[in-house]
Protein backbone atom coordinates (compact mmCIF):
# COMPACT_ATOMS: atom_id res chain seq x y z
CA UNK A 1 0.00 0.00 0.00
CA UNK A 2 1.18 3.36 -0.68
CA UNK A 3 1.71 5.78 1.85
CA UNK A 4 -0.76 8.90 1.90
CA UNK A 5 1.57 12.14 0.75
CA UNK A 6 3.03 14.41 3.21
CA UNK A 7 3.23 18.29 2.07
CA UNK A 8 6.38 20.24 3.16
CA UNK A 9 6.61 23.47 3.16
CA UNK A 10 10.28 25.41 3.28
CA UNK A 11 12.51 28.19 2.03
CA UNK A 12 15.57 27.07 0.42
CA UNK A 13 17.91 27.74 3.40
CA UNK A 14 15.90 25.31 5.52
CA UNK A 15 16.35 22.56 2.90
CA UNK A 16 19.38 20.18 3.65
CA UNK A 17 21.88 18.62 0.73
CA UNK A 18 20.01 15.64 0.50
CA UNK A 19 16.35 17.06 -0.20
CA UNK A 20 17.70 19.55 -2.89
CA UNK A 21 19.83 17.01 -4.28
CA UNK A 22 17.00 14.68 -4.45
CA UNK A 23 14.33 17.33 -5.88
CA UNK A 24 17.45 17.96 -8.45
CA UNK A 25 17.02 14.29 -9.48
CA UNK A 26 13.37 14.44 -9.44
CA UNK A 27 13.47 17.36 -12.35
CA UNK A 28 16.10 16.12 -13.98
CA UNK A 29 14.12 12.71 -14.25
CA UNK A 30 10.68 14.56 -15.12
CA UNK A 31 11.95 17.14 -18.03
CA UNK A 32 14.65 16.05 -20.57
CA UNK A 33 16.14 19.56 -21.02
CA UNK A 34 17.04 20.72 -17.14
CA UNK A 35 19.87 22.45 -17.42
CA UNK A 36 21.55 24.14 -14.17
CA UNK A 37 20.63 27.55 -15.08
CA UNK A 38 16.88 26.19 -15.04
CA UNK A 39 17.60 24.60 -11.08
CA UNK A 40 19.45 28.03 -9.88
CA UNK A 41 15.99 29.97 -11.16
CA UNK A 42 14.12 27.75 -8.73
CA UNK A 43 16.60 28.50 -5.61
CA UNK A 44 16.10 31.09 -3.00
CA UNK A 45 12.60 31.08 -2.27
CA UNK A 46 10.26 28.81 -0.69
CA UNK A 47 9.37 25.17 -1.67
CA UNK A 48 6.78 22.76 -1.47
CA UNK A 49 7.92 18.83 -1.75
CA UNK A 50 5.24 16.07 -1.70
CA UNK A 51 6.48 12.81 -0.06
CA UNK A 52 5.62 9.31 -0.01
CA UNK A 53 7.39 8.26 2.79
CA UNK A 54 11.24 9.01 2.38
CA UNK A 55 10.11 9.24 -1.31
CA UNK A 56 10.05 12.50 -3.35
CA UNK A 57 7.47 12.61 -5.90
CA UNK A 58 6.38 16.25 -6.55
CA UNK A 59 8.63 19.58 -6.03
CA UNK A 60 7.39 23.19 -6.99
CA UNK A 61 9.18 26.22 -5.99
CA UNK A 62 8.07 30.38 -5.37
CA UNK A 63 10.50 32.72 -6.22
CA UNK A 64 10.10 36.57 -5.90
CA UNK A 65 10.50 38.62 -9.38
CA UNK A 66 9.69 41.92 -10.87
CA UNK A 67 7.67 41.89 -13.50
CA UNK A 68 6.82 45.53 -15.32
CA UNK A 69 3.01 46.28 -15.66
CA UNK A 70 1.33 49.70 -17.06
CA UNK A 71 4.72 51.66 -15.83
CA UNK A 72 5.13 50.02 -12.47
CA UNK A 73 6.52 46.94 -10.97
CA UNK A 74 4.63 44.14 -9.63
CA UNK A 75 6.33 41.73 -6.47
CA UNK A 76 5.83 39.14 -8.22
CA UNK A 77 5.88 35.26 -6.96
CA UNK A 78 7.08 33.32 -9.82
CA UNK A 79 6.65 29.45 -9.98
CA UNK A 80 9.67 27.37 -11.05
CA UNK A 81 10.24 23.69 -11.17
CA UNK A 82 6.55 22.26 -10.95
CA UNK A 83 6.95 18.61 -11.44
CA UNK A 84 5.09 15.31 -10.21
CA UNK A 85 6.86 11.89 -10.94
CA UNK A 86 5.45 9.86 -13.73
CA UNK A 87 3.88 7.21 -11.80
CA UNK A 88 2.23 9.71 -9.67
CA UNK A 89 0.57 11.70 -11.88
CA UNK A 90 -3.23 11.90 -12.43
CA UNK A 91 -3.92 11.49 -8.39
CA UNK A 92 -4.42 15.04 -7.30
CA UNK A 93 -0.55 15.65 -6.53
CA UNK A 94 -0.15 18.98 -8.99
CA UNK A 95 -3.18 20.40 -7.26
CA UNK A 96 -1.72 19.99 -3.76
CA UNK A 97 1.76 21.54 -5.10
CA UNK A 98 -0.30 24.27 -6.77
CA UNK A 99 -2.81 24.64 -3.71
CA UNK A 100 0.67 25.20 -1.66
CA UNK A 101 2.17 27.67 -4.24
CA UNK A 102 -1.21 30.01 -4.74
CA UNK A 103 -1.57 30.46 -0.68
CA UNK A 104 2.04 31.44 -0.89
CA UNK A 105 1.44 33.70 -3.59
CA UNK A 106 -1.66 35.21 -2.32
CA UNK A 107 -0.31 35.74 1.03
CA UNK A 108 3.25 37.32 -0.33
CA UNK A 109 2.89 38.83 -3.36
CA UNK A 110 1.17 41.07 -6.12
CA UNK A 111 0.40 38.57 -8.45
CA UNK A 112 2.02 35.53 -9.67
CA UNK A 113 3.26 34.04 -12.89
CA UNK A 114 4.61 31.18 -14.55
CA UNK A 115 6.21 30.05 -17.89
CA UNK A 116 4.17 27.00 -18.61
CA UNK A 117 5.07 24.36 -20.70
CA UNK A 118 2.45 22.40 -23.63
CA UNK A 119 1.80 19.94 -21.49
CA UNK A 120 0.82 21.80 -18.53
CA UNK A 121 -0.93 24.94 -19.85
CA UNK A 122 -4.34 23.71 -19.33
CA UNK A 123 -3.81 22.48 -15.86
CA UNK A 124 -2.95 26.27 -14.84
CA UNK A 125 -5.74 27.50 -16.87
CA UNK A 126 -8.37 25.37 -15.40
CA UNK A 127 -6.79 26.62 -11.93
CA UNK A 128 -7.23 30.17 -12.54
CA UNK A 129 -4.33 31.32 -13.88
CA UNK A 130 -4.40 33.38 -16.87
CA UNK A 131 -2.75 33.38 -20.13
CA UNK A 132 -1.20 36.67 -21.15
CA UNK A 133 -2.29 37.89 -24.61
CA UNK A 134 0.05 40.69 -24.98
CA UNK A 135 3.65 40.94 -25.77
CA UNK A 136 6.42 39.88 -23.75
CA UNK A 137 9.91 41.35 -23.19
CA UNK A 138 12.65 41.08 -20.59
CA UNK A 139 14.32 43.97 -19.07
CA UNK A 140 18.48 43.25 -20.10
CA UNK A 141 21.73 45.05 -19.65
CA UNK A 142 21.17 46.66 -22.96
CA UNK A 143 17.53 47.55 -22.26
CA UNK A 144 13.82 46.09 -23.03
CA UNK A 145 14.11 43.06 -25.86
CA UNK A 146 10.99 41.70 -26.59
CA UNK A 147 10.51 37.57 -26.12
CA UNK A 148 7.90 36.95 -28.62
CA UNK A 149 9.31 32.91 -28.11
CA UNK A 150 7.79 33.40 -24.76
CA UNK A 151 4.03 34.64 -26.19
CA UNK A 152 1.15 32.42 -25.30
CA UNK A 153 3.14 30.39 -22.44
CA UNK A 154 3.35 33.22 -19.54
CA UNK A 155 0.86 32.80 -17.25
CA UNK A 156 -0.30 34.81 -14.42
CA UNK A 157 -2.76 34.73 -10.85
CA UNK A 158 -4.12 37.73 -10.18
CA UNK A 159 -3.78 38.23 -6.03
CA UNK A 160 -6.56 41.20 -6.41
CA UNK A 161 -8.24 43.31 -9.39
CA UNK A 162 -7.59 41.11 -12.76
CA UNK A 163 -5.04 42.82 -15.18
CA UNK A 164 -5.41 43.81 -18.87
CA UNK A 165 -3.59 40.63 -20.12
CA UNK A 166 -3.65 42.12 -23.70
CA UNK A 167 -0.96 44.72 -22.30
CA UNK A 168 2.82 44.70 -22.52
CA UNK A 169 4.63 42.83 -19.70
CA UNK A 170 8.41 42.66 -19.13
CA UNK A 171 10.52 40.81 -16.56
CA UNK A 172 13.44 41.43 -14.46
CA UNK A 173 16.87 39.92 -15.86
CA UNK A 174 18.33 36.79 -15.08
CA UNK A 175 21.10 34.14 -16.48
CA UNK A 176 19.27 31.87 -19.27
CA UNK A 177 15.85 31.70 -20.24
CA UNK A 178 14.07 34.99 -19.37
CA UNK A 179 11.00 33.90 -18.64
Amino acid sequence: MTPAAELRIAHTADLDDATRHTARALLDEVFDDMTDQDWDHSLGGMHATLWEGAELIGHASVIQRQLLYGGRAWRTGYVEAVAVRADRRRSGHGGTLMDAVERIIGGAYEVGALGATDAGAAFYAARGWLRWLGPCSALTPEGIVPTPEEEGSIYVFPVSAPPDISRELTCDWREGDAW
